[in-house]
């Protein structure tokens, strides 16, 4: 019997997707500023790391635009483009047409909805060939309930579900490398609010 392949994240071939956090989203989606806080730890993480970032927008006239927490023009270049989009699926030709100028190899993503956008985002990057790792204390539904249903989904399909913290480590993956001191800096700034954030997104057993 062989064994299943190890899926790494590798510093270079990764791009970070933020999925949908628009402002309509606030009130209704359960621990929507954890999981905001989550992504917003993301994007320091891209600029620390140098790994570029692509957003989109679930049609935006009905539903806003990203929350302004999370600052995307902050990364400059590493900020590849807000997609406006209709498909649920983040996989739209646009964005399609971003990752295929880049050697890219594997998708981190964040966002809402856990059962609707990410799982079909994840489901139609997987067919395309791509690794999908989807951070478990960055995502998340209107209907907790949702959420560990569409993980086990998801992991199902071949996704690898990870959390922010060891995607981050996967990334920077050594110590020697000039940028740690920053990077080490960040984790130990957001250790108090990811403890906080993983007991309120992962608080049931069923989302390991």
């Amino acid at each position: 019997m062989s064994l299943p392949a190890v899926v790494k994240l590798i510093h270079g071939r990764t791009v970070f997707f933020v999925c949908d956090i628009q402002t309509r989203f606030r009130s209704a989606i359960h621990g929507f500023e954890e999981m905001v806080a989550t992504s917003n730890k993301m994007l320091k993480v891209a600029k620390v790391l140098d790994v570029p970032v692509i957003a989109t927008e679930q049609n935006s006239r009905a539903l806003g635009p990203t929350v302004p927490e999370l600052d995307l023009t902050a990364l400059g270049p590493l900020h590849l483009g807000t997609i406006e989009k209709t498909l649920f699926s983040m996989a739209t030709p646009e964005v399609k047409k971003l990752l295929q100028e880049r050697n890219i190899k594997s998708v981190v993503l964040f966002g809402i909805e856990s059962h609707v956008c990410v799982l079909q985002s994840t489901l139609d990057l997987l067919s395309e060939g791509f690794d999908v790792h989807v951070l478990a204390d960055g995502v998340s539904s209107c209907n907790k309930e949702e959420i560990p249903i569409a993980l086990a989904r998801m992991r199902q399909a071949g996704a690898q579900i990870t959390t922010s913290e060891s995607a981050a480590f996967q990334l920077q993956a050594d110590s020697s490398r000039p940028n740690f001191k920053a990077f080490s800096s960040l984790i130990k700034e957001e250790k108090e609010q990811t403890k906080h954030i993983l007991q309120t997104l992962l608080s049931h057993k069923s989302l390991l």
